[in-house]
C-alpha cells in the first residue's frame, strides 16, 4: 500500500514538473496590454483576424495550451482550421518547433500573437496573458 501511495505522489510531482507555465505574447509595438483566455482563443481557432496566430507544432506545450485556453484537443483545432482554409475564410497559422522560433516570429510581426513557456519570455515580446 505504501508503495502505491509513494508512486502516486511521485507521478503527481512529475506531472506538475513537466507542465510549463504558458504565456501569450505579442510584439512589443502591438497596442494590446492584457487579454482574457476567451479573447486569445478567438485568434487560435480562426474566429477573429485581428491578430495573426503563430502556433507550435504538436507537442506537450500545444496540447496544454489547446486544452486550457481553447477548450479543445489539437485534432478539433486542426479540423476547425481545415474548414476555414477549405472555404477560403482563413489561413492556418504557421507552425514552429520551439518557443524560441515562436518568439522570433512574434517579435518580427506587430500583428502576430503566440504562446511560449513563461521562462522563454524576454524584452523581444510582450506578455499579455498568463495561462492558468
Amino acid at each position: 500500500m505504501k508503495l502505491a501511495v509513494a508512486s502516486g505522489v511521485l507521478a503527481g510531482v512529475a506531472a506538475s514538473a513537466t507542465a510549463a507555465e504558458i504565456v501569450v505574447i505579442v510584439n512589443p509595438k502591438n497596442p494590446a496590454t492584457r487579454m482574457f483566455s476567451e479573447q486569445a482563443a478567438q485568434f487560435f481557432v480562426g474566429k477573429s483576424a485581428l491578430f495573426t496566430p503563430v502556433e507550435h507544432t504538436e507537442g506537450p506545450l500545444r496540447n496544454e495550451f489547446s486544452q486550457k485556453v481553447l477548450g479543445k484537443d489539437i485534432s478539433q483545432v486542426k479540423a476547425a482550421w481545415s474548414k476555414l482554409v477549405f472555404t477560403g475564410k482563413g489561413n492556418a497559422p504557421k507552425e514552429y518547433a520551439s518557443s524560441a522560433e515562436v518568439k522570433k516570429a512574434v517579435a518580427a510581426d506587430v500583428n502576430a500573437i503566440g504562446y511560449i513557456e513563461k521562462s522563454a519570455a524576454d524584452d523581444s515580446v510582450k506578455v499579455i496573458l498568463t495561462v492558468q
